[in-house]
């Protein structure tokens, strides 16, 4: 650890959080929106656009679409993150990168959301997977480099570290939170002329986008790499970056947790509406205030991770987190099966869900930033955005089969009184994280 390096300053912290905020605004406008876009229920006011018969019997279109999509993205991570580790731009490693993938992001992101034809067709799923993809790869582009900054700008050890990860996090849930808001910005828009569902949807899709793009590029304007990042280079062949990597075994058990977290959490996003909408018969409009709520109470527990953290350890908030969140899961199953009113319902479980979610978002990064850390000290090599890209390899794929798994259930009931596909979310989401929890108690932590 470098005791000599000052922490990084506030208005660099900042600029480093806006990042995470654009690019969370784009992906969780695919998150929450997609799936009930293309799969819409038959209360939504929405046409259906593809085919929703099953293939095989288990599968349906949208959820081969996403999985088609983010298997590419997958994929293409580790060779943008050898790219990065290994460039010898003069005006830094990641960067450079990271601004000219800001443009493509955002215009693919809305083009997602503009279907070849408004009816159903074949044509459709071609053109949402092509789009899927360039999304996927260009917004990957951005962000893999972007998370390889973390152990570069936060030198001053353990502390910094967390401090950092924390104001990512907080870009994070305040993308999600004003992403959220895109269903109440359509309903506006319908009451200001817009008469269509759809088209209002996508005028909203695209101010979204524009803003997110906006945040981005802060990032990229106000942070300079040469002079809060490291200069040195020590290239290592990409097949022997990745061998290395994935021969840490403190980094598997970080993996493999992780990678449970995460299809757990992705089988909340994508299922919001329906839980909101379906099983609790509550309007859409209602979805920007339960993350209105969720990022207030995760707000209040954001000092607490930070002290805690530094107290009993950053490993056992981890599994703590994880297991209040599995019981939060159970949660979901019986939502609108209590006799207490909807909004009571819905506005605890968040409310309590808001708890763990604020150290799981905030404590991984610096995790894995210490153990890239660590692995530079031993070796000498720079590997930080293959770390990263390993980590999203895995992350991606969660997130391909949670919204796999949860288009899937919908075919085992998706409308008001044919509602349990919906409610199996709720116990996939408490098995895997009680397995996360059990996984990483093997994780070995080493305290600063």
């Amino acid at each position: 650890m470098n005791t000599t390096t000052p922490p990084l300053p506030l208005r660099y912290s900042i600029a480093y959080a806006c990042g995470m905020m654009g690019w969370s605004m784009l992906i969780n406008l695919i998150n929450v929106i997609l799936v009930y876009l293309y799969v819409p229920p038959d209360n939504s006011g929405l046409p259906a656009l593809i085919t929703q018969v099953a293939v095989f019997g288990i599968f349906n279109v949208i959820s081969l679409i996403t999985a088609g999509g983010r298997l590419v993205d997958a994929v293409y991570d580790p060779l943008i993150a050898h790219w990065s580790d290994n460039s010898r731009n003069p005006k830094g490693r990641r960067v450079p990168i990271m601004k000219w993938a800001i443009l493509p992001s955002v215009v693919f992101c809305c083009l997602v959301f503009f279907p070849f034809n408004r009816y159903e067709s074949a044509t459709n799923i071609w053109w949402l997977s092509l789009m899927l993809i360039g999304f996927y790869v260009a917004s990957t582009s951005y962000i893999i480099p972007y998370n390889a900054l973390l152990p570069q700008l936060a030198q001053g050890g353990s502390a910094d570290r967390v401090k950092l990860a924390t104001w990512q996090s907080l870009g994070y849930v305040l993308g999600i939170g004003v992403a959220s808001n895109a269903f109440n910005i359509t309903a506006w828009l319908q009451t200001q002329g817009v008469s269509e569902k759809l088209e209002a949807l996508q005028y909203t899709v695209l101010m979204m986008a524009l803003v997110a793009g906006c945040f981005m590029w802060i990032t990229v304007r106000y942070i300079d790499e040469r002079r809060f990042g490291q200069t040195d280079i020590h290239p290592v062949a990409f097949r022997e970056a990745l061998r290395s990597t994935l021969r840490n075994t403190n980094f598997r058990y970080f993996m493999v947790a992780d990678f449970a977290y995460f299809v757990s959490v992705t089988l909340i996003t994508s299922g919001l509406i329906y839980f909101v909408t379906v099983l609790l018969k509550l309007p859409e409009s209602i979805g920007n205030k339960l993350m209105i709520t969720m990022v207030l109470v995760s707000f209040v527990f954001y000092p607490l991770t930070n002290i805690g953290a530094a107290k009993a350890g950053k490993k056992r908030i981890v599994i703590l987190s994880l297991g209040l969140l599995a019981f939060i899961f159970l949660g979901l199953f019986y939502l609108g099966k209590f006799t207490i009113s909807p909004l009571v319902q819905i506005y605890t479980l968040i409310g309590l869900a808001a708890i763990p979610m604020a150290s799981l978002n905030i404590l991984p990064n610096a995790i894995l930033a210490e153990l890239i850390e660590r692995d530079k000290t031993e070796t000498g090599q720079n590997k930080e955005a293959v770390y990263f890209a390993v980590r999203y390899f895995f992350v991606k794929i969660a997130q391909t089969l949670g919204i796999a798994l949860f288009s899937m259930f919908l075919l085992y009931g998706k409308d008001p009184g044919n509602d349990f596909g919906i409610r199996l979310n709720g116990i996939t989401g408490f098995v895997l994280c009680i397995g996360a929890a059990v996984l990483f108690s093997r994780f070995r932590e080493t305290r600063q």
